[in-house]
């Protein structure tokens, strides 16, 4: 994908740094959040779909609390993210409003997005409020997950949102105009870097930490979250959040920021998450039909086409569908635990809620969560 390519991107994630937010710590910067809003109406009204994900809770709780640094208790930090948090749905609520667009806030851990239930569950979820034209408004939930607040950051989070929803693009706003082949504070004729693939190793040298001391990432993270993103064929692109009209013009290709390129195509991304990062819980027999629904039309896996199930499995856990000669054909995230999957095998869903007192899914494993092996 070229920058001019941007243009063609159906979905996209929004990432505010804390800096950026709280005018390096002053509060909320209110007259910049209507801008980048603005921006993201003007894009959701051309048919795209845009998902914020927010920084900045405890930078403003911190700034709420006339606190003078960023706390490093724990109980203070939680403190600070929950107050912060008020701060920050009000604002957005209130800018969206003025563009007659909906938001809702949706709190996240990593630990929402590794558990394959919560996956599901949290992909569903944004997916449907994307349907609904609302605009997802998304950070960690600080207030009560101690390890994001120690360990996590928001840059990794945007990128496995990125990931969660299949974005084509990522753009991670920063108080940085971008990232430079050198620290430019300390080499004056330091370079910014223009395009660059997430795998070259000069990213590796040149990728700082956070000097501002508000949030938890520095451009480290940034390239990390940049190589995640490729993960499932994001691209990603670090630009300052203070230049003019810098969403759109990040969308209409122009050479503003880093593009970190990525390196796999969507397809091949998901396939290699699907079928090498996850443990198989169980097996699903599938018969003739079922086999060729599968390998040959890209269709989902119905419940009318399994033969026999083995393994204890949980809704969202990875299970691997073979042939009747035992041969593994795919691999997919499955929509009901093993006990359903042994009620339903064999039976049309129309049949789910009198077998199991409630039917969610029509498909045993719908065909986003599939890959074929």
């Amino acid at each position: 994908m070229s920058r001019s390519d941007f243009a063609k991107a159906k979905r996209i994630v929004v990432k505010i740094g804390s800096s950026l937010l709280t005018a390096g710590g002053q509060g909320l910067n209110k007259t910049a959040i209507s801008e980048w809003v603005s921006q993201m109406a003007n894009i959701n009204s051309q048919g795209k779909e845009v998902l914020l994900v927010s920084s900045g809770a405890v930078a403003v709780g911190v700034s709420r609390l006339g606190l003078k640094q960023r706390p490093h208790t724990l109980h203070e930090l939680q403190a600070a993210a929950s107050v912060g948090q008020m701060g920050l749905v009000k604002t957005f609520e209130n800018n969206f409003q003025k563009h007659k667009l909906h938001s809702a806030q949706v709190l996240l851990t990593h630990d929402d997005l590794s558990n394959r239930q919560r996956y599901l569950n949290a992909r569903s979820t944004l997916l449907t409020l994307l349907d609904f034209g609302v605009i997802p408004v998304i950070n960690e939930n600080d207030a009560v997950a101690t390890d994001e607040i120690r360990f996590g950051d928001n840059d990794t989070l945007a990128a496995l949102v990125a990931n969660l929803v299949e974005a084509e693009l990522l753009i991670i706003l920063t108080d940085q105009t971008g990232l430079f082949d050198a620290d430019p504070s300390i080499h004056p004729t330091a370079q910014l870097i223009s395009n660059i693939s997430v795998n070259n190793q000069l990213l590796d040298k040149v990728a700082g930490e956070s000097r501002s001391g508000l949030g938890r990432g520095g451009m480290f993270t940034k390239v990390r979250a940049a190589r995640l993103a490729a993960r499932s064929g994001a691209a990603t692109v670090i630009v300052s959040g203070n230049a003019e009209n810098v969403i759109e013009s990040v969308i209409s290709g122009n050479e503003i920021g880093t593009y970190l390129t990525p390196d796999i195509a969507p397809l091949a991304a998901r396939k290699q998450w699907l079928a090498g990062q996850l443990q198989i819980k169980g097996q699903l027999i599938l018969d003739a039909g079922a086999v060729n629904s599968l390998t040959n039309a890209g269709k989902s896996l119905l419940a009318v086409g399994v033969k026999s199930v083995s393994g204890n499995f949980n809704r969202g856990d990875l299970v691997s569908c073979m042939t009747e000669n035992r041969e593994e054909i795919a691999r997919g995230l499955v929509n009901y635990n093993s006990a359903d999957s042994n009620k339903i095998a064999g039976k049309v869903s129309a049949d789910f809620e009198k077998l199991l007192g409630y039917a969610d899914d029509a498909e045993l494993i719908h065909r986003d969560n599939l890959v074929i092996v």
